[in-house]
């Protein structure tokens, strides 16, 4: 038996069973959601174009061309995914198709009708597909780590919807987002640094090291103050949402001055950190203000971290 539950114009349709626990809640669809949304959709086509254009002027051969090709591509379908993962948080869509993963019957509808969750879904369903082919047409370490980053992420992704409804812990949203950056990662070394041992060079660049600490305290501090709910201010943490904020934060400055330390190696990188600190008190106020749904402030906080991700990859001599 289930139960509307109306919380106003803002906050969308809540579904709950008769204990309380959250099915579905629908997010609102504002221009803001529409704009993004284009812009994601515009990403796409641009990551297609960019394997086209990539595969047509590799001319090492059919084979090689068709996988440096789809390498491009699902670089640029990785970031999409992860952006449109802060579109879902962003704008409350987290539980938008409850707890049923991967699939509902009508999730293509869904998508199409605009709603984040649905394409985050679907366009992981595609990022697996392209990591599936690559394997089969061209097996490394590369493409296998891939493909099983890309499973173990799909896991803990289902494991984040138990997460925002309150049945499991914030370690497996931190995960989740750990392994999509590990995802990302992975194709696009390969692709700028073919035949390059991905985790020998994990290994070897502290810089993604203070990054990836940083992305994984970013996805606890979401899993750990649940669906809807304020951090709250403070000045000592009382609770674990705030200590976890406060290890995130401590994180994000150990970025800045890993870097620092490390000038004038990562500039650029250097230089989005020191900015993504102020950005991220500025998401921090957002957070507080509209629980359920800060806004665009998590997209563009997202969308730093994969700026500083792409400068210390295409930096790293």
């Amino acid at each position: 038996m289930r139960r509307n539950i109306h919380h106003g114009v803002s906050d969308g349709v809540t579904y709950q069973d008769t204990n309380g626990i959250p099915h579905a809640v629908e997010g609102e669809m504002t221009p803001v959601v529409r704009v993004i949304g284009w812009l994601i959709t515009g990403m796409l086509l641009v990551a297609v174009l960019a394997g086209l254009w990539r595969g047509m002027n590799s001319h090492q051969g059919f084979i090689v061309d068709v996988v440096n090709g789809l390498k491009a591509s699902e670089v640029g379908f990785a970031i999409v995914l992860i952006l449109l993962g802060s579109i879902v948080e962003g704008f409350g869509y987290g539980l938008s198709l409850g707890t049923r993963w991967p699939y509902t019957r009508n999730i293509a509808v869904l998508m199409v009708r605009g709603d984040p969750e649905a394409a985050h879904r679907l366009v992981a369903t595609l990022v697996g597909l392209v990591a599936l082919a690559l394997v089969i047409l061209s097996p490394s370490i590369t493409t296998i780590s891939g493909l099983s980053l890309i499973v173990v992420t799909a896991l803990f992704g289902m494991g984040t919807l138990y997460v925002l409804a309150g049945r499991a812990p914030a370690f497996v949203h931190g995960t989740h987002g750990l392994l999509a950056y590990g995802v990302f990662l992975v194709y696009l070394t390969g692709l700028v640094y073919p035949g390059l041992d991905f985790w020998s060079y994990l290994s070897a660049v502290g810089a993604l090291h203070a990054l990836l600490l940083a992305v994984f305290l970013g996805g606890m501090t979401t899993g750990q103050r649940g669906f809807g709910t304020a951090i709250g201010p403070f000045v000592k943490p009382q609770k674990a949402s705030q200590w976890t904020i406060a290890a995130h934060v401590s994180a994000a400055l150990l970025l800045v001055a890993t870097l620092g330390w490390m000038m004038p190696a990562y500039p650029v990188a250097f230089y989005l950190a020191v900015t993504q600190v102020a950005v991220g008190f500025l998401l921090f106020h957002a957070v507080n203000l509209k629980p359920r749904d800060p806004g665009v402030m998590v997209v563009f906080h997202q969308s730093m971290v994969l700026l500083m991700s792409l400068a210390i990859v295409l930096q790293w001599r």
